[in-house]
């Protein structure tokens, strides 16, 4: 129909549409089983999903968890009972700020919070970690022992995943890697999924050269170790980084800018890209248009162009 052509059409204009396809029968098949759970639609977001609990509880299981000291967790929804339990188990929590938009990473351990003031459930959000966390910069010294991502879809045998599209995480892997935080020969990276977001049709050789594959997927009903995993990067690539992604994140350019000044010569810049679209909030957006709309003693624009 005239809908799904011109959905097909946008995709099309975005890098590796095919990912987009997966990702699509991903949320779809999410959304029509029954399996996502709020924040809904699931579309253009990393979904969350009925067992996301019973997925973390696994993961923690893992020795590589209990042996961890420094566990990165992405900040999205399913991701959330991870977050719980790193801080339950009174290891360092290293979470991004969503879409490195205000800054860059923040840290959070249990043991130098005042345990009359503040609980673990109290910095598992985004706004709680701006509370309690401490903020990150650029160039600080730590070292991170595990990172669990959040996948719209994960391939059993060689790890490829597909995220939400804007490859933050991908970005943050580079960021790590490139300033010594992680070593992206060692360090496992582990994802949390529903059974059906694990699929075997992401064709690892058409993956670019910035894609972090997974070690281990874990599911409500099972711990998966990728037998044949693709290879990780290291650093960050320029050449991929289009300046529309640039300019929305402030880290990046203070790290370029104190690279090309260290070295004395130009970064190479990606091709310009199409950005994906965001996920719908639910109306969220027109109600806050009209509740300041209110507040301002102006008229809705609902309310104008009707």
């Amino acid at each position: 129909n005239a809908m799904k052509e011109q959905s097909d059409a946008e995709f099309s204009k975005l890098r590796t549409p095919w990912k987009w396809t997966i990702r699509k029968r991903v949320w779809d098949l999410l959304e029509e089983k029954d399996i996502a759970r709020f924040p809904r639609p699931v579309h253009h977001r990393i979904p969350n999903f009925v067992g996301a609990d019973q997925a973390a509880a696994r993961l923690a299981n893992l020795p590589e968890f209990e042996e961890a000291s420094m566990i990165k967790v992405n900040p999205d929804t399913p991701q959330r009972p991870v977050r719980h339990l790193v801080l339950e188990r009174g290891k360092t929590l290293l979470t991004p700020q969503p879409r490195l938009r205000t800054g860059f990473f923040s840290t959070i351990c249990m043991e130098t919070l005042d345990s009359s003031l503040v609980k673990v459930e109290d910095c598992t959000t985004s706004k709680g970690v701006a509370k309690w966390g401490t903020p990150v910069a650029l160039n600080d010294k730590y070292y991170v022992d595990l990172v669990v991502v959040g996948s719209t879809a994960v391939c059993p045998q060689t790890g490829a995943r597909v995220g939400k599209g804007e490859g933050f995480a991908e970005l943050e892997w580079g960021i790590l890697s490139a300033q010594g935080n992680l070593d992206a020969s060692k360090c496992l990276v582990v994802t949390t999924v529903h059974d059906e977001q694990v699929v075997n049709d992401i064709p690892s050789d058409s993956l670019t050269k910035h894609d972090v594959p997974v070690d281990i997927i874990v599911t409500p009903t099972k711990e998966i170790r990728v037998p044949n995993r693709v290879p990780k990067p290291a650093g960050i690539f320029w050449d991929l980084l289009s300046p529309q992604k640039l300019s929305q994140i402030r880290v990046l350019r203070q790290l370029k800018s104190e690279i090309e000044e260290r070295d004395g010569t130009l970064l190479p810049s990606g091709p310009a890209e199409v950005l994906p679209p965001l996920a719908k909030r639910n109306g969220q957006r027109k109600n806050r248009s009209r509740s300041r709309s209110r507040k301002e003693g102006k008229p809705s624009t609902s309310n104008q162009t009707k």
